[in-house]
């Protein structure tokens, strides 16, 4: 569901309102098929419980078609040799009521629906007492699934042009529906056109654009509206009048097109068709209206602020960061159970919501990461080598921020935290689009942060982008984003690789393998694969099982381990702690295992592959055809088999006698991480504030030309960091 169309979901009683275009064709005969289709979507969602209430257009033309033909058939040869006549609007309103109100009884009656019908004027609105009268038959009809169908009785109402003026009463079915959606409390209106929806310009203009959301403060100055509807009186701008009226007094209202046969029924499963009119779509929108161009040009200009600033204000910034978080961290517990609650009741899986949760302890021992990073080395503007070029002419090599990260993750909220930290460490303006299962974490750990960023850095330093839709046009930026870090399943990061020229940084699959050779200790064998597998299944450094559809992370041993115990001894472990093992073709014959379907995909859960192999090349072979390049362990006391593995496997990490577990940012001393890569580019495994940095190169001469190199004497030697700035 678009977040914009949350609404629908308390939507009972709905007003539709059917323009002249849609229930009549181009030649003015009646559009059978789009009113048998609109009637049927009626009928379906009458069924579901909505109490719905029509108001119709369309009596003018229908009367003037059948007027025509009645004419012609009356005329002699003389009449028709004169010019076209002229018939009367109400005489052709008197004809045409009957005809079409005749004709939706018939087509609901068909779908075993009841409809009443009603034909108003605006003189009958100015009495109290009718008002109140048909809010209560109205109100009787709906309660016995009866549609009401309202039309403006045109054949005796007195309105003349101009039809709008001051009074507050209707002048057409515009804004009878309009009307009618305030009297009758309505929780939404939707109004049929022949259009998709508002434009803004006329819809014929090849440079209009479908406005989604109208927010009357930008919108009602910029749009020119095209011509009026063919036979009705009102055209946009009339749709355009009610639904504005409408929206402010609280009833969400959508202006669609008729033509489409569901269009209904998508507004209100909370589709993104149409406009959307709403009273606080001013404020909700605010963000996506900026732009995401804007938004990471924003970032950007912060960035070249906060990289100006000297280091004990970026540190003074994650201090004030971390205290913020521990200051609000009731406020932040409460969004993060709703969401936790939230997604149990959809049924997300037991992994998932793992991720999600924000355990006890989990906001203090983020406060405690981000001080360590706070305290650690300013990484901004570091030598990191120094030449001399020519006499008196003196190159440096500098660290220096990437620009803009735009950072894609989801389940995890405290992956917000860590990236965040990052980003001011490292002087580089942030973009965040966490996963719909976190929003209200994401949004409060946001606007906790933000708040602790100095004015005169600007809390747009860091942006939270609201909408999924906006991910594709953010991916188009490659000249204002520097770098993408996806974080999220495989589909996720395969897909952002496919769908921009940015660099992306991350990994598709977290494929962990630990294998154990013939000469490991048993004790230490059992503890590492238990803490591989037990610690944090959920993790991507976990040892995990994977089924069918992608890789499957497994625990490769030595065969020689069935004959001396270890073997049954580790099967023994998993089991009681309640993994359930499958086999590759060797393990599964001689456990007596389900045999795996395939060695190619991630699950954290429960569950463990084991595979025999005959010995370390053999291993590295597994490794190399199954696994990501991601983190990977030989158990061993062979110093020489240990080497073989660690220099033979092209993993990001490579462990000796140790968990894969390890391999995390925090543990490695990174301070946070901002995810994991086995991207080949600049930064690989764990990625802290280094693999956010790029280097800058600064000359310092003395007036120096090139010149065609005429006397310049390179001498191309390296200096001292420390060396004086000017020599």
């Amino acid at each position: 569901m678009d977040p914009s169309r949350a609404f629908v979901t308390n939507v009972k009683r709905l007003i539709v309102k059917v323009g002249t275009a849609v229930v009549t064709r181009g030649d003015g005969r009646l559009a059978v098929g789009r009113l048998g289709a609109l009637c049927e979507q009626l009928k379906e969602l009458n069924s579901q419980g909505y109490e719905i209430v029509l108001v119709t257009s369309g009596a003018v033309g229908l009367g003037l078609q059948r007027l025509r033909y009645r004419k012609l058939v009356n005329s002699s040869l003389a009449d028709l040799q004169n010019a076209q006549f002229e018939l009367d609007g109400k005489a052709c309103a008197a004809v045409g009521q009957s005809s079409l109100m005749a004709l939706y009884d018939t087509l609901f009656s068909q779908l075993d629906v009841t409809s009443s019908q009603y034909l108003v004027t605006d003189t009958e609105f100015r009495d109290t007492s009718f008002r109140k009268q048909l809010s209560e038959t109205v109100k009787s009809l709906l309660s016995l699934k009866v549609i009401p169908i309202f039309n403006e009785n045109d054949a005796v109402s007195t309105r003349r042009a101009p039809y709008e003026d001051s009074s507050g009463i209707f002048w057409d079915n515009d804004s009878l529906a309009g009307l009618l959606a305030m009297e009758l409390k309505a929780d939404l209106l939707v109004m049929l056109s022949d259009v998709e929806g508002l434009y803004s310009g006329p819809p014929s203009d090849p440079n209009s654009k479908l406005i989604h959301t109208y927010i009357k403060e930008k919108h009602q100055c910029e749009i020119t509206f095209g011509d009026k509807s063919r036979l009705g009186r009102g055209g946009m701008t009339a749709k355009v009048n009610a639904a504005v009226c409408a929206a402010y007094a609280g009833i969400p209202s959508v202006i669609t097109s008729g033509y489409a046969t569901d269009n209904i029924i998508k507004v209100l499963q909370g589709k993104c068709v149409g406009t959307l009119f709403h009273r606080d779509a001013h404020l909700w929108t605010l963000v996506k209206e900026l732009g995401v161009r804007e938004m990471a040009v924003t970032a950007r200009e912060c960035s070249r602020r906060l990289q100006a600033m000297n280091s004990e204000g970026r540190r003074k910034i994650l201090l004030d960061i971390a205290d913020a978080l521990e200051a609000n961290e009731s406020l932040i517990k409460i969004e993060n159970e709703a969401d936790v609650t939230a997604a149990q009741d959809d049924g997300y899986e037991k992994s998932l919501i793992s991720r999600l949760s924000l355990k006890p302890g989990k906001i203090s021992g983020l406060a405690k990461s981000i001080r360590v990073l706070a305290d650690m080395e300013d990484p901004i503007g570091q030598v990191l080598k120094r030449t001399e070029l020519a006499d008196g002419l003196i190159l440096e090599k500098t660290s220096s921020p990437l620009g803009v990260l735009l950072v894609v993750f989801e389940s995890r909220p405290d992956a917000l935290v860590q990236i965040a930290s990052l980003a001011v460490k490292s002087g580089n303006g942030l973009l965040l689009k966490g996963g719909k299962e976190a929003k209200r974490s994401n949004a409060i750990l946001h606007k906790v942060i933000t708040s602790a960023i100095p004015e005169n850095i600007g809390e747009k330093l860091i942006g939270l982008v609201a909408s999924r839709e906006d991910i594709p046009n953010l991916l188009k930026l490659d000249d204002v984003i520097d770098l993408v870090i996806p974080r999220g399943s495989n589909k996720l990061v395969t897909q952002i690789k496919n769908s921009t020229k940015i660099p992306v940084l991350g990994h598709a699959d977290g494929i962990c393998h630990v294998y154990v050779d013939k000469s490991a200790k048993v004790d230490m064998a059992k503890q590492i694969v238990r803490d591989a597998k037990i610690d944090y299944p959920a993790a991507c450094n976990a040892m995990v099982y994977s089924v069918p559809i992608g890789s499957q992370e497994t625990l490769l041993l030595h065969k020689d381990l069935s004959s001396n115990g270890l073997l049954n001894e580790l099967v023994s472990d998993l089991r009681h702690e309640g993994v359930t093992l499958y086999g590759g073709p060797r393990a599964s014959s001689l456990l007596n295992i389900p045999e795996t379907c395939s060695f190619h995909h991630e699950y954290s859960s429960m569950a463990c592959t084991i595979e025999i192999v005959d010995d370390v090349q053999a291993a590295i072979n597994h490794i190399h055809q199954h696994g990501s390049s991601h983190t990977d362990c030989i158990i061993t006391e062979n110093h020489e088999v240990a080497e073989t593995f660690l220099h033979g496997v092209d993993s990001a990490a490579v462990f000796h006698n140790a968990s894969t577990r390890f391999c995390d940012g925090a543990r490695f001393g990174l301070g946070a991480e901002v995810g994991i890569s086995t991207s080949r580019i600049h930064a690989r495994g764990p990625v802290g504030v280094e693999g956010l940095l790029t280097t800058r190169w600064i000359l310092r001469g003395s007036g120096q030309v090139v010149y065609g190199d005429k006397g310049v004497i390179y001498t191309h030697k390296d200096l001292p960091l420390q060396t004086p700035l000017y020599i």
